[in-house]
Formats: structure tokens, C-alpha cells, sequence
């Protein structure tokens, strides 16, 4: 049985919005993993199926929630331009009336500043003396320039509004949900390995693209809501916090095109008051094209007191 049927997809309401999750282990007493997904053509909650499967394989025992975000996979589809602070809402909200425990985050690529996000929201709203949020795992964020520069909310509603939500964004999402652009794409930009690219990856980008109403939470991330400084809020995140980046990291961005893992790594280890990292194998799809080597890297970390 694969792990993805191993797991019914449950639902819970957030904002009159019904939202799905899985859940993997419910019964054994670890602190709860609570992955977030990035965002992109097909990718849902889907996206780490390779890694629930591989962390007990392993023979890790924390439950893992997985949910969807909304706009994402079995979550409804609002048309609406989303950004990390709902998805972050959503997630703390998640945290406290489905999982009630403290939890630690993984997250994958650009959905790094939810994270940013969930810890603020944490810090100001919860009034815990345990904060929901213990610790954080970053697989392959983004580029440090990419994280510190300004965002420009102008530019973004002119993209939204003169390309991505018009009928013209609706015939390109058709184009880059096709086999065709999806396996170029992930060669070009995601993987280190073509063959990587494999049946499974392709039909779950496929079938996950199949609702065009999955392009909105797509077209919010191209047209940039997700673009701010994020520099000061990183040096806020006191969570003991894991980088960990791809040997063969890239940016899909140009503002990075410069700057090598190693610089990458050591930029974010300078800003977290309590980081530390890790290179791996590996581009940018860290949990799916090298699975057991990324759980072997956060393995200990979440195992730490």
C-alpha cells in the first residue's frame, strides 16, 4: 500500500473554506512534522509523498500532517490573490484546532516566507508560553537576495490583473499544464538529474493541474504577493532552525543567478539567531529527488530536545 492510500484525505473549515489534510501516524507520540507544500503547476500536499513514506521507512515515528493549502490539491480553489500571511493564517489555524500540540514545520523552496509568517502569527496571537511552532526545517530556500529585496504590491496587481487573471493567463496555465512544458520545466529549473524526472513526478503534476481553478493559487505566487523583505523577520525567528540546501542548488529568479550554495547557506546561517545547515545532494526538489538523503539530514535535528 502506497503511503498515499494509506492516509484518508480529511477536511476542516477554515473561513468557510473547506480544506483538505492527511495524516500519517496518528498514535505515536513524537512531536508533529507539519508540511508545507510549495506552490506551482500540479503540486499539492502530493509533493511529499516520497518523504512520509522514506521517514518511517527509516524508522522515524513523528505523525505527519500534510496538508493542502488553500487553492491547492483537495482544498477549495477561491479565486483570490493569495499570499504567505492567509496561507500562514490558515496553517497556524490548522495547528491549534487539528493538531493541538507544538509542532515542528518543514517547508519546501519559496514557501519559506509562510514560515516567516507562521512564527510571527505564533509570537503575536497564541499568548502560549510554549509557542505552537518549536522548530523549523527549510528545504532549499530561496535565494538570499531574492529574500531581502522589496516587493513592489503596484507591479503585482498589474500582473494579476492585465495577464494572469485574464483570459490570456487561463490559455497559458492550459500550455504549462501540458506533459510537454511540465518535463521541461522540471529538467530546466527543479531537478540536477533529468532522469529524475520520472512517470510519477510528471502524472501527479498532471493530475494535480487538471482543475484550471488551481491556477490561481499559481498565478498569485508568479505575480510576486509572496515578494517582500524578509530580512528582519529572519533574524526575529528564535525557533532552532535547519537550512538545507542542494549541492547544486539554482535560482528560478535572475536577482540570485550569482550567488552559489555555499553563499547561499552561509547568508541565511549568519541572519538565524539559532540555524544551522546542511548541503546535500541535489537541486531544488530536495524531499523528492533525494529523499532518503534529505530525510538522513533532518532526521537528527528533529530528534534534538
Amino acid at each position: 500500500m502506497s503511503i498515499e492510500s494509506s492516509a484518508p484525505i480529511q477536511f476542516y473549515t477554515w473561513k468557510n473554506y473547506r480544506c483538505a489534510y492527511q495524516l500519517h501516524h496518528p498514535d505515536d507520540s513524537g512531536i508533529p512534522l507539519v508540511l508545507i507544500h510549495p506552490i506551482g503547476v500540479g503540486l499539492s500536499g502530493n509533493f511529499w509523498y516520497r518523504f512520509c513514506k522514506e521517514w518511517y521507512e527509516a524508522g522515524n515515528i513523528n505523525p505527519i500532517y500534510n496538508p493542502d493549502l488553500l487553492g491547492c490539491g483537495d482544498s477549495e480553489m477561491p479565486r483570490v490573490t493569495y499570499s504567505p500571511q492567509d496561507w500562514a493564517e490558515q496553517v497556524l489555524y490548522f495547528i491549534q484546532t487539528v493538531v493541538k500540540k507544538p509542532v515542528i514545520i518543514v517547508t519546501q523552496g519559496a514557501l519559506f516566507p509562510v514560515a516567516i509568517k507562521l512564527v510571527q502569527l505564533d509570537k503575536k496571537l497564541s499568548n502560549r508560553e510554549t509557542p505552537w511552532i518549536q522548530k523549523l526545517a527549510l528545504s532549499g530556500p530561496p535565494g538570499w537576495k531574492i529574500m531581502t529585496r522589496d516587493g513592489s504590491p503596484v507591479q503585482n496587481k498589474l500582473r494579476w490583473n492585465l495577464l494572469f487573471d485574464t483570459p490570456l493567463g487561463t490559455a497559458f496555465y492550459r500550455y504549462a499544464r501540458s506533459r510537454k512544458f511540465l518535463k521541461s520545466f522540471s529538467i530546466k529549473q527543479l531537478f540536477e538529474n533529468p532522469d529524475s524526472v520520472d512517470k510519477n513526478w510528471l502524472d501527479m503534476l498532471e493530475k494535480g493541474a487538471a482543475n484550471l481553478e488551481t491556477r490561481h493559487a499559481v498565478f498569485a505566487f508568479l505575480a510576486g504577493f509572496w515578494r517582500e523583505d524578509y530580512e528582519q523577520a529572519i533574524a526575529s525567528i528564535q525557533q532552532p532552525t535547519l537550512v538545507v540546501i542542494g549541492q547544486n542548488t539554482s535560482n528560478i529568479s535572475r536577482e540570485g543567478l550569482k550567488e552559489t550554495p555555499d553563499e547561499r547557506l552561509a547568508a541565511y546561517l549568519n541572519a538565524l539567531p539559532n540555524g544551522k545547515g546542511v548541503k546535500i545532494n541535489g537541486r531544488n526538489v530536495l524531499p523528492y529527488e533525494e529523499t532518503a538523503e534529505f530525510v538522513q539530514a533532518i532526521a537528527p535535528f528533529i530528534r534534538e530536545g
